[in-house]
C-alpha cells in the first residue's frame, strides 16, 4: 500500500534531532511561550521575508486572529472561495463575520480575481486569498482590487509554506499571512499549531494581544481575547523541521514533476501558473471518471482522495446563505473532478512507478472497456 501521506520515514530521519529538542524543552521546564517559541517565530518570519511572526494554537486560529486583528468583526463581509478546507471560510463565522463566496480559477482553483469586484458590497471589510494545494494566488490583480476598494487582504497559507509569487513568499504580500503546521503539513509539527505573519507592527501587537486573553500586561486586559499559544514542544519540533523545508518543498516539485511527466496523457495534471513556484502540498489531478479512477487505485493499494469533495457554498453549515448549484460553476465541476495522489517528499522511485503505473492502466482499462 502507498498512502496518501506518511510519516513515519522522515520522522525515522531526525529522529535524533527531534528527540534532543524535545528533551532541552523538558529540561528547561519552560512550556509556555518560552525560547523556542519566540526564536521560531523569528526564524520563520525570516525565512518567509516578512517582519513578524506571531505563533498560535492552530492554523484556524491563525485565521481567526488575523482577521480580527484587521478590524474584521461582526456584520462585515469577507470575500472568499468556496473551494477550500472548511476553516477559511468557519474563521469568518466564527467572530460573526459572514463569507461571501466568489468562484475559483479553473487551473489554479484559487480565487479568480475577475469575478471579485461583483461581490463587493458597503459591508465587505477584506479578501481570504487561499494558496490552494500550495499553488500561489495570482496576488497582484487581487492586491489592485483590495487597495481600489479599501479592502484588508488576508492570505491563508495553511497548505503553501514556502510558496512563491513573483519572488515573493505566499503569507507576505496581504495584511496578514495564516499558517498551519497541522502534522500533514509541508511544514508539520507534533500536533496542532499556527503563525500569523505580517509586516505591520499594529498587526503584530494586536494578534500578540488576542492569542493571550486580550493582554498585553500580565492580568490587565484591555479587550476579550482567547487563548492561543503555540506550545513551546511544538516550537522546538517546527524549529528542527524548518532547516528542511526547502530541500523537502524541493523534492515534492521533483515528484510533481515525474507525476506530470508520465500521466499527462491520461489525466489533466496540475498546471503551474507563470511566476508561481509550487509546493505541492497536494498533488491535485483532474478526470472525468473520478470516482472510479478513486476506487481502482485503492483497490490497487494506492493512497488518492478527493480535497473536496463538497463545495463551502454547498454545505449544510451554509444552507441559510441560499446557494443552489449551478452559483459557482467553476468550483462545481472541480469537486466533481479533482483527485489527490500520493505526495510526500520520501517518495521512492519504486513507489512513483507504482502510482504512475496504476493510473496508466486504469486508462488502458477504460479504454478497452469502452
Amino acid at each position: 500500500m502507498i498512502p496518501i501521506l506518511e510519516l513515519k520515514t522522515q520522522y525515522a530521519e531526525i529522529r535524533e534531532e527531534l528527540e534532543r529538542a524535545v528533551c532541552d524543552v523538558m529540561a528547561r521546564t519552560q512550556y509556555i511561550l518560552g525560547p523556542e517559541v519566540g526564536t521560531f517565530e523569528k526564524e520563520f518570519a525570516e525565512w518567509n521575508g516578512a517582519a513578524h511572526g506571531i505563533g498560535c494554537a492552530s492554523g484556524t486560529d491563525a485565521l481567526v486572529l488575523a482577521l480580527k486583528a484587521v478590524g474584521v468583526g461582526p456584520g462585515d463581509e469577507v470575500i472568499a472561495p468556496p473551494f477550500t478546507f472548511m476553516a477559511t471560510a468557519g474563521a469568518v463565522s466564527s467572530i460573526g463575520a459572514q463569507p461571501v463566496f466568489c468562484d475559483v480559477e479553473a487551473g489554479s482553483f484559487n480565487l479568480d480575481p475577475q469575478q471579485i469586484e461583483k461581490h463587493i458590497t458597503p459591508r465587505t471589510k477584506a479578501i481570504e486569498v487561499v494558496h490552494l494545494y500550495g499553488h500561489p494566488a495570482d496576488m497582484n490583480p487581487i492586491l489592485e482590487i483590495a487597495q481600489k476598494h479599501k479592502l484588508k487582504v488576508i492570505e491563508d497559507c495553511a497548505q503553501a509554506a514556502g510558496a512563491t509569487y513573483h519572488g515573493k513568499k505566499v503569507g507576505t504580500m496581504g495584511d496578514a499571512g495564516a499558517f498551519s503546521f497541522f502534522p500533514s503539513k509541508n511544514l508539520g509539527g507534533a500536533g496542532d499549531g499556527g503563525m500569523v505573519l505580517t509586516n505591520n507592527l499594529e498587526i503584530d501587537e494586536k494578534v500578540r494581544c488576542l492569542r493571550g486573553h486580550g493582554s498585553r500586561r500580565k492580568y490587565f486586559h484591555d479587550e476579550l481575547g482567547t487563548n492561543s499559544r503555540l506550545d513551546e514542544i511544538q516550537a522546538a519540533v517546527l524549529r528542527v523541521k524548518l532547516r528542511y523545508l526547502e530541500r523537502w518543498n524541493e523534492k515534492r516539485r521533483a515528484v510533481a514533476a515525474q507525476y506530470t511527466e508520465r500521466i499527462k496523457d491520461f489525466v489533466t495534471p496540475p498546471p503551474i501558473s507563470a511566476g508561481c513556484q509550487h509546493v505541492f502540498h497536494q498533488y491535485t489531478l483532474r478526470t472525468r471518471r473520478r470516482d472510479e479512477m478513486m476506487a481502482y487505485l485503492n483497490e490497487k493499494g494506492v493512497g488518492a482522495i478527493i480535497y473536496y469533495p463538497r463545495a463551502l457554498h454547498l454545505q449544510q453549515v451554509y444552507a441559510s446563505l441560499g446557494h443552489k448549484l449551478g452559483d459557482f460553476p467553476v468550483t462545481e465541476k472541480a469537486q466533481d473532478e479533482v483527485l489527490s495522489l500520493p505526495m510526500y517528499p520520501e517518495l521512492t522511485s519504486a513507489q512513483i512507478d507504482e502510482v504512475v503505473q496504476t493510473v496508466q492502466d486504469f486508462h488502458t482499462q477504460t479504454v478497452q472497456a469502452g
